[in-house]
C-alpha cells in the first residue's frame, strides 16, 4: 500500500508572485518527496501564479500596518488549525506567531525560515515602539523553535548567540541556467538595479550619481515603498534620459534584462544589522548572468566579491564617489577582463542546486 506523502504548509505575507526564494524552497521540498501547499495573500492587482505545487491566497481587509499583521495571523492560525498537515514552515517573523500557535495546538513540527534580521530592518530602526513589539514577539517564540535556518552566516551567528537556537544557513542562490545571450550594444551602457525599491538600497545616491556618468543609463527593475518618491527625484534632477524604471517584472523577463546589463548594483546602506549583514539574491542573479557587480563594503557582500573576484566594492555612497566607482567598473577594461574570467566559475559554484542540499538535510528527517 502506497504511503501518503507528508504535507508541508508554507506561509508568507506576500502575494507569491515574485518571491523567488520561497518558490525555490517549495520546488525543492516537492522534489524531495513532500506534498507542498504555499499560503499567501491576494492583492487587488496580484498576477496569477502557476506552480507545480499547490498554492492558496487569502483576501484580507487590511493591506499594511498592525491591523494587517493581526488579521493575517488570525486568519492564518484558523486555517492552519483545521488544515491537514505534518509540518509548518513559517517564512519570516511576521508569519511566525500563527505558525507557532498552530504547531503547539496540533502537536506538529514547526520550521522557521528567516529571510532577514527582521527586527533590524530599516523600516523598524526609526520606529522604536513598533520595533520593540516585534522584538518582544521574537524573544517569546524564537527560543522555543527547534528547527530554523536563515540566509547568511552573520545572521545565523546572531540568532545562535542571542537565543541558543542552531540556525542553519541556506543562502538565496539562483538556479543554474545557461547564460542569456546579451543584446547587441546600443552604445549606451546599462547599470542595473533589480529588487525591492525601498529605503536603504542606495537608490537615491545612485540616481544622483548619474549627473556625473556619461554614456550609461541606470535601469531600476522592481517596485517598493519609495518608487514614486524616486521617480519624482528623477524629474526634479532632470535625469529622465539617464534613469529608467521598469517596475516589477516576471522572473523570465527579469532574467533577460539582467543578461543585458554591463554592471549590477547591490549598494545597500549600513542601516541596522539587517542591511549590514545583507546577502541579497540580486547579487547572485547578476553573477549567474555573468554580469560584473558593484557592492557596498559590507561584510557578507564584500566577502563574496573578494573571494570570487567578480566586481568592485565601493566604500562610500556619496554620489560623486559612487559615480567614479561606477565609471571605473564600466570602463576599466583590465579589471573587466579579469572579472569576466572569474564570473563563470562563480556562477557554477553559487547555485541553488548545491545550496538545497542543506535544505534537504533539515527536512528529510521528517519523511
Amino acid at each position: 500500500m502506497k504511503t501518503a506523502k507528508k504535507r508541508i504548509i508554507v506561509s508568507v505575507t506576500n502575494d507569491l508572485v515574485s518571491d523567488n526564494r520561497v518558490h525555490k524552497v517549495c520546488s525543492s521540498l516537492k522534489k524531495t518527496g513532500f506534498d507542498v501547499l504555499l499560503l499567501g495573500r491576494k492583492l487587488p492587482h496580484s498576477l496569477d501564479v502557476k506552480r507545480d505545487y499547490s498554492t492558496k491566497r487569502m483576501k484580507l481587509f487590511f493591506r499594511k500596518g498592525p491591523r494587517f499583521y493581526s488579521e493575517y495571523n488570525f486568519r492564518l492560525f484558523v486555517y492552519l488549525l483545521f488544515a491537514k498537515c505534518d509540518i509548518l514552515l513559517a517564512n519570516d517573523l511576521d508569519s511566525l506567531p500563527a505558525n507557532y500557535l498552530a504547531s503547539r495546538c496540533k502537536g506538529k513540527t514547526l520550521v522557521y525560515d528567516s529571510h532577514e534580521y527582521f527586527t533590524q530592518v530599516p523600516e523598524l530602526i526609526n520606529r522604536p515602539r513598533v520595533q520593540k513589539i516585534w522584538e518582544r514577539i521574537e524573544r517569546m517564540i524564537l527560543p522555543k523553535v527547534k528547527h530554523a535556518y536563515t540566509v547568511c552566516d552573520s545572521i545565523a551567528n546572531v540568532y545562535r548567540e542571542k537565543y541558543g537556537v542552531d540556525f542553519k544557513v541556506v543562502r538565496n542562490l539562483p538556479l543554474s541556467k545557461e547564460p542569456q545571450a546579451s543584446a547587441a550594444s546600443s552604445g549606451s551602457k546599462m547599470i542595473l538595479y533589480q529588487g525591492a525599491v525601498n529605503m536603504g538600497r542606495g537608490l537615491e545616491q545612485a540616481i544622483r550619481a548619474m549627473h556625473h556618468i556619461d554614456d550609461a543609463k541606470l535601469v531600476i527593475a522592481g517596485d517598493g515603498d519609495i518608487r514614486i518618491q524616486l521617480q519624482v527625484l528623477v524629474v526634479n534632477e532632470k535625469l529622465e534620459n539617464k534613469v529608467e524604471f521598469k517596475g516589477r517584472l516576471p522572473l523570465e523577463e527579469l532574467a533577460k534584462l539582467t543578461a543585458q546589463a554591463d554592471l549590477g548594483l547591490s549598494i545597500e546602506e549600513d542601516l541596522g544589522l539587517n542591511y549590514r549583514y545583507a546577502l541579497p539574491n540580486k547579487l547572485f542573479d547578476y553573477i549567474q548572468a555573468l554580469v560584473p557587480v558593484l557592492v557596498t563594503d559590507l561584510p557578507e557582500m564584500a566577502a563574496i566579491v573578494n573571494h570570487y573576484k567578480v566586481g568592485a566594492i565601493t566604500r562610500s555612497l556619496e554620489p560623486e564617489v559612487l559615480a567614479q566607482n561606477i565609471q571605473d567598473a564600466l570602463n576599466d577594461q583590465v579589471k573587466r577582463k579579469e572579472w569576466k574570467t572569474y564570473l563563470p566559475n562563480a556562477a557554477a559554484d553559487l547555485i541553488w542546486e548545491k545550496e538545497e542540499q542543506v535544505l534537504k538535510e533539515i527536512f528529510t528527517r521528517f519523511l
